[in-house]
């Protein structure tokens, strides 16, 4: 690892010219130059969806046997990769070991800032060994410069283990994209504030980590359509949200999809093979099962529809 790195050659160190004199500006006009540059950020992350595609692939095909996926970084990097596991158990009801972050520092370290840690790259391995992390497993290694230590030290230690590795970076041709399988590198240019990661890197960041998760959990069949099928019933928001996804998916009523669900156990994706199939609990969680839990295929065995 290139420890001796100058730290101002990086693209995310840069001083941006659209923003020089912004503390002279009015305030409506500093906002106006934030969201000129923010506008920048989703074309960045447009050009690398081929690489985001491979590691979404990679993603499904390990937790289809039996891995997971992690996430590691440091600082807005590591708080951002919490943040993205963090939401997956209750956006897909995904049990809370199957997406994980690890950040340099710790818990802690997401309300108070650690940075000693991320120079420490016998840390990052420590900390990936610390959660069980195995060779069927991918790690997603985030690092806005490209070259912090901590999730080197990580990478190198899931590469020792044979697992696919995924970096996410906001610098061309960093260190992070040279050692990872799966190189992911939106180029947002320099930040608003020079150094300053959280703003436009860490807006990219958030964007690439949303498609990693959202694309993987749609491959594994926790959405039917554009709807969250996968969603518990657990309070009365989410129990309004799961009859309008049963009515809205099987084509019936309001009062009809409370009926299913009742049916069902209270299983969103069981409701609505019922009702599409015209099938009782039992046919339809069979169906779940042989189809990986995808709605479309689990109606469309043996072409047995409802007539809607």
């Amino acid at each position: 690892m290139k420890q001796g790195l100058n730290l101002g050659s990086l693209l995310t160190e840069q001083v941006n010219a659209a923003s020089a004199g912004i503390d002279a500006l009015p305030t409506e006009r500093v906002l106006e130059v934030i969201n000129a540059e923010d506008r920048k950020i989703a074309d960045a992350v447009r050009l690398e969806i081929p690489a985001i595609a491979k590691a979404v692939d990679a993603i499904v095909r390990a937790l289809r046997n039996g891995g997971r996926l992690f996430y590691i970084g440091a600082g807005t990097s590591g708080r951002l990769g919490i943040l993205d596991a963090a939401e997956c158990p209750p956006t897909f009801n995904a049990a809370p070991s199957l997406v994980q972050g690890i950040m340099a520092g710790g818990e802690a370290a997401l309300a108070r800032a650690a940075e000693t840690t991320e120079d420490d790259p016998e840390i990052g391995a420590r900390d990936l060994k610390a959660r069980g992390f195995e060779a069927r497993d991918v790690l997603v290694g985030i690092a806005a410069s490209g070259r912090t230590p901590y999730v080197l030290g990580a990478v190198e230690e899931a590469k020792r283990c044979g697992a696919v590795t995924v970096g996410i970076s906001c610098t061309p041709d960093s260190e992070l994209s040279a050692a990872v399988k799966i190189p992911i590198a939106p180029l947002a240019g320099a930040e608003i504030l020079a150094g300053s990661t959280r703003m436009k890197a860490g807006t990219a960041t958030k964007l690439v980590l949303n498609m990693l998760t959202t694309a993987t959990f749609i491959r594994l069949g926790y959405v039917y359509g554009n709807l969250m099928v996968n969603v518990q019933p657990k309070n009365t928001k989410l129990v309004d949200r799961a009859r309008r996804i049963v009515a809205q998916a099987a084509g019936v009523d309001y009062e009809r999809a409370g009926a299913l669900l009742e049916a069902s156990g209270n299983q969103v994706r069981t409701a609505i093979v019922m009702a599409r199939a015209g099938v009782e609990r039992e046919e339809a969680e069979r169906r779940l099962a042989a189809s990986g839990g995808r709605v479309s295929e689990a109606c469309m065995v043996e072409n047995n529809y409802a007539q809607e």
